[in-house]
């Protein structure tokens, strides 16, 4: 069988593309708000208030790059005063179980890292 662009290759290469992908939303701040959005949609300030340790700057660079690569959808809500509110994408969603799978493997794997670290330290 052939593969076609739309198909999952057997055995997928690292390209650039891939690295920019992955680390536009795989990083520290992308991973925190997909985690809370994923939850329910929020404002900005809801999410600097759930993720008190980021950044004005850094959030909104970081919304603006989750939003560009599709992650999250940013709707204007007809309140007063008007507001941008965020929520997660349907192909946002997708990252989910991918996401989940890592944060269990990092926890499986701490101990060993933790002792690792140590072994390298000493």
């Amino acid at each position: 069988m052939e593969e076609t662009s739309a198909s999952v290759p057997a055995q997928a290469q690292l390209s650039a593309e891939h690295r920019e992908l992955l680390d536009q939303v795989l990083d520290k701040w992308s991973l925190q708000v997909l985690d809370k959005l994923c939850e329910r949609p929020r404002r900005f300030n809801e999410l600097r208030r759930a993720i008190p340790v980021v950044t004005q700057k850094s959030l909104t660079a970081t919304l603006r790059r989750l939003e560009r690569n599709g992650m999250i959808e940013r709707d204007i809500v007809n309140s007063r005063p008007i507001a941008v509110e965020y929520r997660i994408s349907a192909l946002g969603k997708t990252l989910q179980d991918l996401i989940d799978a890592l944060l269990r493997w990092a926890s499986v794997t701490m101990p060993d890292v933790q002792h690792a670290r140590e072994r390298f330290d000493r």
